[in-house]
């Protein structure tokens, strides 16, 4: 395990901010107890930033000499890759197969971001005058990222690679459940080369850190990732500074099943969208709607599917449903399940602990499937961010297009068919920033990713990720060489 310091500013330093325990949510046992960072730590580290930002060293560098640094931490990550997962594992209890997989994930994403930053080109905009013009796009200066736990690497990487490859300094705040895979990031920026100031590490309480980055005047733009609760609030904090911001916020995501889709493929598809990662994804297809004329054949296979799933450690490679982040999460999942129960939803599978001895000392929750919710009860519009499906049926496209938007959220969908102009005219009515069709969770750091509504605001990946840390400048550039006509005369003296 990282040895528990905080990056401030390029330097590993004692945290100063109240303490923050790191467990094992396979077994409970602490991985790490740490000091987080207090208010006077991050505010040494935006001192830092700042004067390692305006450094001609950094801010001089054309965006080709800034993408070596990038591919530098994408070398590091690869090389310790193994680690990386193992520490991650630990933090979240994610299986090692999923950890890998986000930790070259995260390499991939700098190593993307540094070829963005190799190809960027400004536009010469249409002449429209005596004058030559263009648009040219510059950095904003201090970034703060706040990264949820449940995949941190790879949402860590999302932030900081766009941000560094814009020219920013970055100070990364990651939660406090799981803070170690985040400075074990700092260990990779700092041997790699970056230059001291432009990246810190300061995992600590939201009230405190997060308030004092979403707050302090030096910073230019704050990029979070979480609830929605907290990006509104965070959004009204950044609005009286009339500071951008990117929000990738919550989602109850729709799953649809039309009655010619290929049953197989569409059942290995949900039950992957919804119990991969033990449901602890903001993109989790989490409400199911299947056609009603299969509604009973899908639904039984899907029950018996979900059954034979293996729950176990993290560590077996044959783990499909690995434990829940922390023990207080838990509960709060079974404490939704019970909820839908007072609303009438029936229990098809799970809804509760495992038994065994496998799993008593872990925060395990069992892969769990609810009918008889109405589309509008609480469990089809809360997010519960766990193992827990809500199966409803439908009639027709007009009908599941309108059940599937009457939620608050609009961050992903998936669709089942066969029939390409049917997911065509489905998936352009749904309100979602992403749509898959036949396939689940697929991502590319190539493609843009955000949410509609209360899922959020702004867009990451792709290239024009980068643009989201900068700040746009036009220039014009006189072509006439001869004094203004308003006041010629008045200068030359007539």
């Amino acid at each position: 395990m990282p040895a528990g310091d905080l990056y401030v500013g390029g330097v590993w330093e004692k945290g100063t901010g109240a303490e923050i325990v790191s467990i094992f949510p396979a077994d409970g046992s602490v991985n790490r107890t740490l000091t987080g960072a207090s208010v006077t730590d991050g505010e040494r580290a935006i001192e830092r930033a700042k004067a390692a930002q305006a450094d001609p060293s950094w801010c001089n560098l054309k965006p080709h000499e800034r993408a070596r640094f990038l591919y530098a931490i994408a070398d590091g990550i690869e090389a310790d890759a193994a680690r990386i997962a193992h520490i991650q594992s630990r933090d979240t209890g994610k299986t090692l197969r999923e950890t890998g997989a986000l930790a070259a994930s995260a390499a991939g994403t700098f190593r993307y971001f540094g070829a963005v930053a190799e190809t960027m080109d400004e536009t010469l905009t249409s002449q429209r005058g005596d004058a030559l013009t263009m648009s040219v796009h510059e950095p904003l200066g201090l970034v703060a990222a706040i990264t949820p736990w449940n995949s941190p690497i790879a949402s860590d990487a999302q932030k900081v690679a766009p941000a560094l490859a814009a020219g920013n300094a970055v100070l990364l705040k990651p939660a406090s459940w799981s803070p170690l895979v985040a400075l074990e990031l700092a260990r990779i920026v700092e041997q790699a080369g970056l230059p001291p100031g432009l990246f810190s590490v300061l995992p600590g309480a939201g009230r405190e850190i997060g308030n004092l980055l979403v707050e302090h005047p030096d910073i230019a733009k704050v990029s979070f990732t979480g609830g929605t609760d907290t990006g509104r609030a965070l959004a009204v904090k950044a609005a009286k500074k009339l500071m951008p911001v990117s929000l990738e916020l919550g989602g109850k995501s729709p799953t649809i099943v039309f009655d010619d889709a290929e049953m197989d493929q569409a059942l290995a598809g949900v039950m992957f969208g919804i119990f991969s990662s033990s449901g602890q994804s903001c993109i989790a297809g989490s409400r199911l709607f299947v056609h009603r004329s299969i509604f009973d054949t899908f639904v039984g296979r899907l029950v018996a599917a979900t059954k034979r799933l293996t729950i176990g450690h993290p560590f077996e490679p044959g783990t499909q449903v690995a434990p829940l982040v922390h023990f207080d999460h838990r509960d709060a999942v079974a404490r939704d399940v019970a909820m839908a129960l007072e609303d009438g939803a029936e229990i098809l599978t799970g809804g509760r602990e495992p038994e065994g001895s496998a799993y008593e000392k872990g925060a395990y929750f069992m892969p769990t499937i609810l009918a008889g919710a109405a589309n509008d009860a609480r469990i089809c519009q809360r997010e519960v961010f766990g193992p827990v499906l809500a199966v409803l049926p439908f009639e027709d496209e007009d009908d599941v297009i309108a059940q599937a938007n009457a939620n608050d959220y609009g961050l992903a969908c998936g669709i089942w068919t066969t029939d390409f102009p049917k997911s065509w005219r489905v998936g352009r009515a749904i309100s979602a920033g992403t749509v898959w069709v036949n396939t689940y969770k697929q991502f590319s750091i190539s493609t843009p990713f955000g949410g509609e509504k209360d899922s959020g605001v702004g867009r990451e990946k792709g290239r024009e990720g980068v643009r989201a840390y900068m700040a746009q400048k036009g220039i014009y550039v006189d072509l006439t060489g001869t004094p203004h006509p308003w006041a010629a005369e008045t200068v030359s003296g007539r």
